[in-house]
């Protein structure tokens, strides 16, 4: 739905149809649906690489606080953990992403995520590149769930 690869996937375009549907119908899009049912978090993958994006929604970024973004965000947030392996190579990066992208790796690894009660999750981004390190964390707090979490 968001990425900030230097590519020509769908992800990458203002209007992408993940996000908004098809052309001229806007129909089938995600990103209106999942907003609308109050998703909390929404992890994608194809892309070859990891990114956390802010909490985001319509290009706007929805932050809990500025000094606790994750605590109880007004939009869903974003993951993209497509760095287990592939043929192809990891993908680039642009060179100034949009303001909406809030940490990216490059490295071949996986994600770790734990589920701890109805209200924290946790996530880290682990590197096989670099043995294990973990390169990004992220902790989740969301008090209320659905579309009233968004008020």
């Amino acid at each position: 739905m968001y990425c900030s690869t230097d590519d020509t996937d769908d992800c990458k375009l203002r209007e992408s149809i993940i996000r908004k549907g098809l052309p001229l119908l806007h129909a089938y899009g995600l990103e209106d649906l999942f907003y609308k049912y109050g998703v909390d978090l929404e992890l994608w993958a194809h892309e070859h690489l990891y990114e956390r994006m802010w909490p985001l929604y319509d290009q706007k970024v929805y932050n809990g606080s500025y000094d606790a973004p994750y605590t109880n965000p007004k939009a869903p947030v974003h993951i993209i953990t497509g760095s287990a392996g592939c043929q192809e190579k990891l993908d680039p990066f642009v060179k100034d992403p949009a303001d909406w992208s809030a940490a990216r790796f490059s490295d071949y690894g996986y994600t770790r995520l734990m589920i701890i009660n109805n209200t924290h999750l946790y996530m880290e981004q682990v590197s096989d590149d670099q043995n294990g390190k973990v390169l990004d964390k992220m902790m989740l707090i969301k008090e209320k769930h659905g579309p009233e979490a968004w008020l």
